[in-house]
């Protein structure tokens, strides 16, 4: 009997099969006299196709490739998941670059064309451009020295320029004792002059105003008495503190969308300013006594010229629009959009307030537009001219990137309404409605990351930009776990962090990288590079220092004087006295060894309630103030509430 299986038909199709496995480039098929097992795994196949295998599924430990065998503590569920991102994030096998087919192609080339064919050689496009930057240049420089040059008030001469917080009282003992660092009271005129949409500028830390705290609002106290048609505006009185374009715009001085001129005259001390609403702007009570008060001059003969920032940013938008549709080239479009824009934001529309003269002014802007020219000749190399090269959508371009450019540039008109004016922990939790926009802010930056998320998977890019934003969310846990310092996102900054996830060429990144270039245009041309760790005092600014409050003690009261006691807190301290605010001026500063720690004060007016706050002093400077107490007509003193004010 012949027991050689080749005389089975069924061993001969095995053999068959075996035979064609071979040639197929597999391994030796295993035979009853072989001791090796093999194995051999379809080239190409995944894990899903081995366990569908019509031959049955390849057991798991056969699957999983010496790749696996240090995550062999992770359950293989998760590994497979993992596996499969991990591929699902290198995109498609023929990576699908993204490119804008433009609407109505002949006209949106026309431009470009027409150019091109009139001004054939480089030499005569460098000169265009040359003249086309000389047209700017002479345009913007004559507007402007118009503007800053112009103007007189008649018997009152050149009205000099101020900021829009300009104000003539410090807060807390900054005035001194009783004021004197702040003098003159009265008998003083001053023409000024205030720039546009002052009625914009709000206090970012709180302001007592006797019993009250200001916090993000315009900080206007007083004007005309409510429904008194016989008020003329120099009847209008406005106590010394208040910002004074703003109190200009409230008595109808000067206009919020266009600025102007007026005479203020100091008309010293004035009891009881009311709370009236007038041109967008609500007046805050105080109904006390307070040593400097202000009104404004009616019925002058001018001929100042106002705010010529909607005729600049006129100029600035034909001559960038002109550029964006003629210009085919990144590398020209891109730095002269970006001068243009650095310089209107820094001169015009949204200028530092650290001065307000133009020469000094124009002194810093240079000064700042160095550095962010060389950031933004990074930042094009790898995000602008990639978007940009080869894109013939002229007319997209400029609705879409320049557009976006101008909306990120003016962010103080077209973001204003947004309630967040910093993005620190205090402030949100201070500022109402700060934290609803902010989830919805972080909403909409999410839904746009998964839309430049799916577009970098299609061009084969995802995992790279996984890894760049890999890198920045470290650098930012660094800096929020760093000691003594803050995190403070700036506007900048935002914009550097965004910036490289909108290179794609698509008609949503054209707009996304407009907005955040001018971001970043407005953010250094305002500020500069601000720093963004700080200190805890940087931060705070004016704000509350959370220092010792005192303890304090009515031990008298009459309807005619109050007697107030109080203690030094332990030796090893670093406060040396007290100081007392009445009705927010500095009346009575105390130091250790100068007589009993207590004072009498006496009702300056009959009839009228006072307002009193107390803080420790290390020298000349208060810590924070204790919120006020109220010293009624009665003689009956309501307590100071808990906290500082």
């Amino acid at each position: 009997m012949n027991n050689s299986r080749n005389n089975h038909p069924e061993s001969t199709a095995g053999y068959g099969d075996l035979s064609r496995w071979q040639q197929e480039g597999g391994p030796e098929p295993s035979t009853s006299g072989s001791s090796t097992l093999q194995v051999r795994s379809r080239a190409g196949s995944t894990d899903l196709e081995d366990e569908h295998h019509p031959d049955g599924p390849i057991p798991v430990w056969l699957r999983e490739s010496s790749k696996s065998f240090h995550w062999k503590w992770v359950p293989y569920p998760v590994r497979h998941f993992a596996r499969a991102l991990i591929g699902w994030t290198k995109g498609p096998d023929r990576p699908q670059m993204q490119k804008i087919t433009p609407f109505f192609p002949y006209v949106q080339t026309a431009p470009v064309r027409l150019i091109a064919r009139y001004f054939p050689k480089p030499i005569h496009k460098a000169a265009l451009i040359v003249l086309f930057l000389f047209s700017w240049l002479l345009t913007f420089s004559l507007v402007l020295h118009h503007s800053a040059s112009a103007g007189n008030i008649k018997g009152y001469g050149k009205p000099q320029p101020i900021w829009c917080g300009a104000s003539y009282w410090s807060g807390g003992n900054s005035c001194g004792l009783n004021g004197n660092r702040c003098r003159p009271f009265d008998n003083s005129n001053l023409a000024f002059r205030c720039p546009a949409n002052c009625k914009a500028v709000h206090v970012l830390t709180p302001h007592a105003v006797g019993a009250q705290e200001i916090n993000y609002k315009p900080f206007v106290i007083g004007g005309p008495a409510e429904n008194d048609p016989s008020q003329s505006i120099s009847d209008y009185m406005y106590r010394g503190d208040s910002f004074l374009c703003q109190a200009a715009i409230h008595a109808g001085v000067v206009s919020n969308q266009r600025g102007g001129c007026g005479v203020v005259k100091l008309t010293g001390s004035h009891t009881n300013f009311t709370s009236t609403v007038r041109n967008g702007i609500q007046s805050i009570p105080f109904d006390a006594s307070f040593p400097k008060s202000f009104s404004f001059v009616s019925g002058l003969s001018s001929d100042c010229i106002k705010d010529l920032r909607w005729p600049l940013l006129a100029v600035t938008v034909i001559f960038t629009t002109i550029l964006s549709l003629c210009t085919a080239s990144p590398a020209v479009f891109f730095p002269v959009v970006f001068t243009l824009l650095f310089f209107h934001v820094g001169l015009v529309s949204d200028p530092p307030t650290t001065t307000s003269d133009y020469a000094s002014l124009s002194s810093l802007i240079i000064g700042r537009f160095l550095p962010a020219a060389f950031v933004a000749a990074v930042f094009y190399r790898y995000t602008v001219k990639p978007q940009q090269r080869d894109l013939d959508a002229y007319f997209e371009r400029t609705i879409l990137w320049l557009g976006g450019a101008w909306v990120g540039s003016l962010n103080n008109y077209t973001f204003d309404f947004i309630p967040i004016q910093r993005l620190t922990p205090s402030d949100l939790a201070a500022q109402p409605g700060a934290r609803l926009a902010l989830v919805i802010i972080v909403v909409l930056l999410i839904s746009i990351a998964l839309g430049q998320i799916y577009y970098l998977r299609l061009e084969g890019r995802l995992q790279k930009y996984l890894g760049i934003y890999a890198i920045f969310v470290t650098f930012l846990i660094v800096c929020v776990i760093v000691p003594t310092l803050n995190l403070r996102i700036h506007h900048y900054f935002l914009a550097l962090l965004l910036l490289p996830g909108t290179r794609l060429q698509t008609r949503p990144s054209l707009l996304y990288q407009g907005i955040l270039v001018g971001l970043f245009i407005n953010g250094t041309a305002r500020w500069g590079f601000d720093s963004i760790l700080q200190t805890t005092a940087a931060l705070r600014g004016d704000g509350p220092l959370h220092s010792l409050l005192p303890n304090i003690t009515a031990v008298a009261t009459t309807a005619s004087n109050i007697t107030f006691a109080w203690k030094l807190p332990r030796l090893d301290s670093a406060y040396d006295g007290i100081s007392v605010l009445v009705n927010d001026v500095e009346r009575h500063r105390w130091y250790d060894g100068e007589g009993e720690p207590q004072k009498t004060f006496y009702r300056a007016h009959e009839y009228e309630k006072e307002y009193f706050r107390f803080a420790y002093v290390s020298g000349s400077r208060a810590a924070d103030f204790t919120k006020a107490g109220v010293w009624e007509s009665t003689g009956e003193w309501r307590k100071m509430e808990m906290g500082a004010s």
